[in-house]
């Protein structure tokens, strides 16, 4: 078995994204390592060369993020199967701490690559699953951000992730329609969710967390931990109003949010502390074990 495990670390002019790119290929065998060297480069340029929006990044400003794609099977020379792990952060403001922003596993990775073939892309078009997973992705990550810059500010981006998602309903793919993951929990579930306006306590939620409530912690701690205990309330409304199967983008939440919120409120304040574990309690209850600190 040859394993190889490929890390990317390029100085390239960029725009919006700051994006490191890993491709796993530990449970291919007999596999060809060039060919993983060029796929890994060419992705890496494709996200990081690109201009995802009209608006000008400082160098300082991109948006950092990771993209680790395990490869679990080559059917053919030129086709590829597994799962990619999706990940930002976003800088907090008046601080040198980085908040997880997305932490996301898409589990329908597959798609044709043939060594040196440019990564081409048109957003009314379908061109390829590859270059339509990685735009897609581009546009949701940027819009989650944005999200958390202004109310509702990423929905020009969503939007554009959404016209990807439904250029693909006919690709034999996995992944973009209704009905290929039977929990609900695909891309197609992901973009129509955030576009939702049901939804939109969530992405409230993201906005004042981050706004209202980190950025303000290292000048006023206690007003932004208080403004975080409040916005969980945002969380509990979607999760009464749209119980499970219908819960994937809370759980995207969490699974970027559990930890950090675990550690916001494991100073002891009684009364704040029991109003945000009763909510937690009720709506994330698989991660309880996390918030045991919350009780100390």
């Amino acid at each position: 078995m040859i394993a190889i495990i490929l890390f990317v670390h390029i100085s390239l002019h960029s725009q919006e994204l700051n994006c490191n790119v890993q491709i796993n290929t530990q449970q291919v065998q007999g596999t060809n390592k060039q060919i993983y060297q060029t796929l890994q480069t060419a992705i890496y340029d494709f996200l990081n060369s690109r201009a995802w929006t009209t608006h000008v990044f400082r160098q300082e400003e991109r948006i950092e993020c990771n993209m680790l794609i395990n490869i679990t099977s080559q059917p053919a020379a030129d086709q590829f199967q597994g799962t990619m792990q999706i990940q930002s952060r976003r800088p907090v403001f008046g601080s040198s701490y980085n908040t997880v922003m997305l932490n996301y596993m898409d589990n329908y990775i597959q798609f044709n690559y043939v060594e040196f073939q440019p990564l081409d892309f048109n957003e009314s078009s379908n061109t390829n699953n590859l270059t339509s997973l990685l735009a897609f992705y581009a546009y949701f990550i940027i819009g989650l951000d944005y999200d958390t810059y202004s109310l509702l500010g990423g929905s020009e981006l969503f939007q554009k992730a959404e016209v990807i998602d439904d250029n693909m309903q006919s690709a034999s793919e996995k992944g973009w329609k209704a009905f290929d993951d039977k929990s609900n929990k695909d891309r197609y579930w992901l973009i129509k969710n955030m576009l939702d306006k049901n939804y939109e306590p969530i992405r409230e939620f993201n906005y004042k967390y981050h706004r209202l409530g980190l950025d303000m912690m290292d000048a006023k701690t206690t007003e932004g931990r208080a403004e975080i205990s409040e916005d969980l309330k945002l969380l509990q409304t979607v999760y009464r109003s749209k119980p499970d199967p219908y819960m994937l983008l809370l759980q995207v939440v969490f699974d970027a949010k559990s930890d950090e919120i675990a550690n916001i409120f494991s100073e002891p304040f009684p009364a704040e502390n029991a109003r945000v574990l009763n909510i937690l309690g009720e709506i994330d209850p698989s991660n309880a074990r996390k918030y045991e600190k919350i009780k100390k």
